[in-house]
């Protein structure tokens, strides 16, 4: 059994080139091999969103404060708020991040397969972001 103390590790600004706005991770968990699971906590600010993207082994997010949206590719754009579970399928491309005016937190998990949890894309256009796309 491994224990890690809430706040034991270090925030961590999300990368520019994967995320528009402030984001900020909180890793929880990053489970050693054989096992693959990552676990990370992640806060938008209003406006933050995620680029697109894909996950080899798919992600489910637990939004655990806030009002965010999802979508994915050629779907409808989803508002998500606090006690929503979000499941994302392997290659499905999509985005998620905080609405305009409310930040929102969600716990991301998903699996990394040879090394890699995600695949980046292009960043969400502001038309896209506000569903006009």
């Amino acid at each position: 059994m491994e224990i890690k103390p809430c706040g034991s590790q270090p925030s961590i600004q999300a990368p520019t080139e994967y995320f528009t706005g402030s984001v900020r991770q909180d890793p929880l968990m990053d489970a050693p091999s054989p096992a693959r699971v990552r676990v990370v906590s992640v806060t938008f600010e209003p406006g933050a969103r995620t680029a697109w993207h894909t996950h080899p082994l798919g992600q489910t997010l637990v939004v655990t404060a806030g009002k965010g949206l999802a979508q994915s590719e050629g779907g409808p754009l989803h508002e998500i708020g606090a006690g929503d579970t979000v499941w994302f399928a392997p290659g499905e491309k999509h985005w998620h991040g905080a609405a305009p005016d409310t930040a929102v937190t969600h716990i991301a998990i998903h699996e990394a397969l040879n090394g890699s949890a995600a695949d980046w894309m292009e960043h969400v256009s502001d038309e896209q972001y506000a569903g006009k796309a």
